[in-house]
């Protein structure tokens, strides 16, 4: 029989292996998604490199025009935090079966996305119907603007094989909508490409009106699960940092507004513009029912089956399990 020093000893040594195991596998670098021309608090301390001097390692922040890139880029494993990826984007993800979860809610927007149609068309919501029909349509496929189209078509009575719909990423189709040539009768987007598109067209619905078609309309943080479950403290870390920028924010914006300009790409006017339409949701309310603790997985169950029926996506069987307030719940204690 082994002694109890002898035991001892053995844990001790077991102990000391694991430790040095985890060392070795620990991350050194992090890597996260975001968007340029989507102006948020956090990048005040993406310009100040907080996120670095606090969590240790460095960060690196990769721009892309669409959340479905930030899946594959996860996928890859080339990604580990996608900060404001879409709820599309995320549920045509899962529903191919990439292993994904979403750990805080980026942000909120019911007015920063949306269509416009162009001007001369003079196409407004009283003869869409009509008008609208057999005309071209610029739509970022996989992506809540995407979804936000196909609410607004089936609210309006327009099918999609009413409309010859091609996929453009926002930059891309606000600057062929800008062309006095173009053949564009209606593009959709958000953030900054929303504001050009707006400079030479009208939405049809907007405000409440378009919530109530629509509904709400918000940005995940979204990771592989398997980052999350290897990194639990390191991903607690991240959000509360994030979270205190949001707090930053809410309490005096005006000292943050030249970094988050710079980091975002765009100038004062075009970042105050955006910001302005968003709302941040704290840790408390991120944490209510009116968010992850019910809302946000009835959410992805409802627009999971709306993207079934028009075709997309097979939808998942159950999407509370895609909803992990662990890690949010870790931060908020920090």
């Amino acid at each position: 029989m082994k002694t109890l020093k002898t035991m001892v000893a053995a844990l001790a040594a077991s102990t000391a292996m694991f430790v040095a195991i985890a060392h070795a596998n620990a991350l050194d670098e992090l890597t996260v998604a975001y968007f340029l021309e989507w102006p948020t608090p956090n990048q005040y301390a993406q310009a100040n490199k907080i996120y670095a001097e606090q969590l240790g390692i460095k960060v690196n922040w990769v721009s892309f025009d669409a959340g479905t890139a930030m899946s594959a880029a996860m996928a890859s494993g080339d990604v580990h935090i996608s900060f404001s990826q879409g709820v599309t984007p995320f549920l045509v993800a899962t529903a191919a079966g990439q292993d994904l979860q979403v750990v805080d809610i980026a942000v909120s927007y019911s007015d920063n996305d949306n269509c416009v149609v162009r001007s001369e068309l003079e196409i407004d919501k009283g003869n869409v119907a009509a008008e609208l029909k057999g005309k071209k349509v610029a739509v970022p496929l996989g992506t809540a603007a995407h979804s936000g189209f196909l609410a607004q078509m089936k609210h309006f009575g327009i099918a999609e094989s009413d409309l010859t719909i091609v996929d453009m990423a926002p930059s891309d189709s606000a600057a062929a909508f800008s062309q006095p040539n173009t053949d564009l009768a209606m593009v959709c987007g958000w953030g900054g490409s929303l504001r050009t598109m707006k400079e030479h067209g009208n939405v049809l619905i907007s405000g409440a009106e378009k919530e109530a078609v629509v509904g709400k309309v918000f940005d995940v943080t979204s990771i592989p699960t398997s980052f999350g479950e290897e990194n639990p403290e390191l991903l607690a870390k991240f959000l509360k940092i994030t979270a205190d920028m949001n707090a930053k924010y809410a309490a005096d914006r005006a000292p943050m507004m030249a970094d988050i300009t710079k980091e975002s790409g765009m100038d004062l006017a075009g970042t105050t513009a955006v910001i302005d339409v968003f709302t941040f949701p704290t840790v408390e309310e991120q944490l209510s029912d009116a968010w992850m603790g019910g809302f946000v997985a009835k959410y992805f169950t409802d627009s999971a089956k709306s993207l079934e029926e028009s075709g997309k996506i097979k939808a998942l069987s159950d999407y509370n399990a895609l909803v992990n307030t662990s890690y949010l719940e870790a931060a908020s204690k920090l």
